[in-house]
């Protein structure tokens, strides 16, 4: 990956990296970090152990199997039809190995979302991918990132970020990877149009495969989290999670819609 040249010059274009986002971000600590820690390690130490959180990248043999839940998951063809909720140049770019969507979301050894269930690929860090966890451990994460990070030692320049608009590139802000307009900041997702979540646009959080999605409200100072073992075919607001975030935002906090 390392040796790998770029498809477009850094900050023209936005594609989305499916796995090997995390495994630049790990690379990058590992060579920072004085410990020479993985990101699967200094998650553990310095993040989830502060906060007692109930989450694992890369999932250790302390934690008893029967707890974790089974996925049920979809095939790419599967996805042919679901076109009307799914961008239909990325459903169709994934089953073309040689698009730029197949190649970003190719994970050596995993072939369908179904091979995520494997001891093997649970047990490896695959710090975009393969996060075990609770939603309550999620929600807490996300809600301690939203009242300042303090316990985590989050430094005021990269909240700072977080809670800016996304700077758009140069070209625009439609995803070659997804084949729609996203926004993204540091890795995670903003509020924009067609997705529009928490009580301003300072929020900031990701979805994830089938219909989970954690966000940061810095604002209303909460943290969000749902997740799911049956997957659906949303790439963001699952109307599963989409009805939970209504009720939290509008109803009970008083904020805007939620889309």
């Amino acid at each position: 990956m390392a040796a790998l040249a770029g498809v477009w010059p850094p900050g023209e274009r936005l594609g989305y990296l499916d796995v090997s986002m995390g495994l630049f971000e790990s690379e990058l600590i590992r060579h920072a970090d004085p410990a020479g820690r993985s990101l699967g390690r200094f998650f553990a130490e310095e993040v989830a152990a502060p906060l007692g959180l109930d989450f694992y990248i890369g999932l250790p043999d302390s934690v008893d199997r029967d707890r974790v839940a089974h996925l049920h998951t979809w095939t790419r063809y599967e996805a042919l039809l679901h076109l009307n909720t799914m961008p239909p140049r990325f459903v169709l770019g994934l089953l073309n190995p040689r698009s730029l969507s197949a190649r970003a979301f190719a994970t050596p050894g995993i072939r369908e979302f179904d091979d995520m269930n494997r001891e093997e690929t649970r047990t490896v860090e695959m710090p975009a991918a393969n996060g075990i966890g609770t939603a309550r451990a999620i929600a807490a994460l996300y809600g301690c990132a939203a009242t300042g990070g303090t316990e985590i030692g989050l430094a005021r320049p990269v909240l700072d970020s977080l809670v800016n608009p996304a700077a758009p590139p140069a070209r625009g802000m439609r995803d070659k990877v997804l084949h729609v307009d996203t926004r993204f900041s540091l890795g995670f997702m903003k509020p924009f149009p067609t997705f529009t979540f928490g009580s301003s646009d300072k929020a900031f959080g990701t979805p994830g495969a089938g219909g989970s999605f954690g966000m940061a409200d810095p604002d209303a100072g909460v943290g969000f989290a749902y997740v799911t073992n049956r997957y659906g075919f949303h790439l963001w607001s699952d109307p599963r999670e989409l009805a939970l975030r209504q009720v939290l935002f509008q109803e009970i906090l008083g904020a805007r819609s939620q889309t």
